[in-house]
């Protein structure tokens, strides 16, 4: 009777565990995945106070739509704009990341963005350097 209910038990715990990796990789592919064309934009220099807009094309690789719930500049000078309809499997879109400098020097700003992929959000960057504004006259 011991002999069965070990064989029993064993039985129980590989199929929990092989139950556990089918739905670990069966949620993963039901996830929308981001292909960046480019994860960074270098604006090399730009003017100080005078707004800069970076671009940021994406496509949908992942098999359900991609749904963008929030997009965060790492700083206030850096907004960004992103598609509040979902984006079907295979589709492109864009992000816009505009950066207003108050002062002059290098930057180097990241955008994270929330959405319903691995680990829950991807990030892009921008960086440059501020020159400073003309005085006026």
């Amino acid at each position: 009777m011991k002999k069965a209910f070990f064989i029993f038990a064993l039985l129980l715990g590989v199929s929990a565990v092989s139950f556990a990796q089918g739905n670990s990789s069966a949620a993963k592919s039901k996830l929308a995945a981001f292909q960046w064309d480019k994860v960074e934009y270098d604006f090399k220099d730009i003017t100080q106070n005078v707004p800069a807009t970076a671009t940021f094309k994406f496509k949908n690789t992942g098999s359900v739509p991609l749904v963008i719930s929030n997009a965060v500049g790492s700083c206030g000078c850096t907004v960004p704009t992103w598609p509040r309809d979902p984006i079907a499997p295979g589709e492109t879109a864009e992000i816009k990341a505009v950066y207003n400098a108050a002062n002059p020097g290098p930057f180097n700003k990241a955008v994270t963005v929330y959405a319903n992929v691995e680990n829950g959000n991807s990030t892009v960057t921008i960086k440059g350097s501020v020159s400073a504004a003309e005085p006026k006259q």
